[in-house]
């Protein structure tokens, strides 16, 4: 089942799955029908989940699942994998690789590498303050919360 993002419980658990690059129009409105039906139909153990989606950016694609009525199990966390990869080869794209990092320079977002990242900082081309995704965030008052956040008070601080 799916509900409206801003409906779902604050403890709604969440998955962000950044683009190596912005989509085009045409494939967002694709990939929030092919969402549509995936979540429509997404189960666990028999159990129809109560999940939403966001797309953010043109480049995130946040998944929330509300596990008051029915969590995840093994084989329906498989299946969501399973579907971001056809994402990824339907469009050429990348989804899943973590070691990458995505952060905003003004308007404009940049995905990098961590190397790249870590070449960035100590050219200064970043700082601290700079705006950086932190998709490490396990449920959606954390999306809310820490997300979108300055390098320095993200796992990305290390860095520094």
């Amino acid at each position: 089942m799916i509900t409206s993002f801003t409906k779902m419980n604050k403890n709604s658990r969440v998955w962000i799955y950044q683009s190596s690059r912005k989509l085009i129009d045409s494939e967002l409105k694709e990939i929030e029908n092919l969402l549509s039906v995936f979540l429509s139909n997404w189960t666990a153990h028999g159990a129809k989940l109560q999940t939403a989606f966001e797309i953010k950016y043109n480049r995130f694609i946040i998944i929330a699942l509300d596990e008051l009525n029915a969590s995840a199990t093994g084989c329906s966390i498989d299946s969501c994998v399973h579907f971001v990869q056809e994402l990824e080869k339907k469009y050429e794209i990348t989804l899943l690789d973590k070691m990458n990092i995505s952060f905003k320079q003004g308007e404009y977002i940049s995905y990098k590498s961590i190397n790249d990242f870590k070449k960035l900082v100590k050219n200064k081309s970043v700082s601290k303050k700079t705006i950086v995704f932190n998709n490490l965030v396990v449920d959606i008052s954390d999306y809310n919360d820490n997300w979108e956040i300055p390098a320095e008070r993200s796992w990305h601080s290390r860095f520094f």
